[in-house]
């Protein structure tokens, strides 16, 4: 039995040390590299901010289509009228989510690829395209 306890200890030990260097390594300067995405303070990375100020229409989040650029920093904001769910903003094809409680808050990140990808609340009942060119 000791001998059992033991093993499992030191598996947990190395699931534990190299979860933490994994995790310590995608870090750099505050920002994080996730594959198509750098998730960070926009502020410290190149090129000019691009603003996105999403509202609602018919349930959905309006406009139904945003547009933006490669490369360039992306922050995302929610105005007054949007309610419930739809507050919890997720682009779940860049593993981004983040719950907006005011419209001072932001979603901040760098697409690093073209493509077009969706906006949707947590529940995926209120959607957006984003067109990133």
């Amino acid at each position: 039995m000791k001998s059992t306890t033991i093993g499992i200890l030191m598996f947990l030990g190395i699931v534990f040390v190299g979860g933490f260097i994994l995790l310590g390594s995608a870090k750099s300067n505050g920002n994080t590299i996730t594959g198509n995405v750098v998730v960070g303070n926009p502020e410290l990375l190149q090129g000019e901010v691009q603003r996105v100020v999403l509202s609602v229409e018919s349930l959905n989040y309006s406009p139904s289509e945003v547009r933006v650029k490669a490369n360039q920093p992306v922050s995302i904001s929610l105005d007054d009228k949007v309610k419930g769910c739809l507050r919890s903003v997720a682009i779940k094809e860049l593993g981004l989510s983040k719950y907006l409680k005011t419209a001072a808050e932001t979603l901040d990140f760098v697409p690093t690829q073209a493509g077009t990808l969706m906006i949707t609340c947590s529940m995926g009942m209120g959607s957006t395209k984003l067109v990133v060119e």
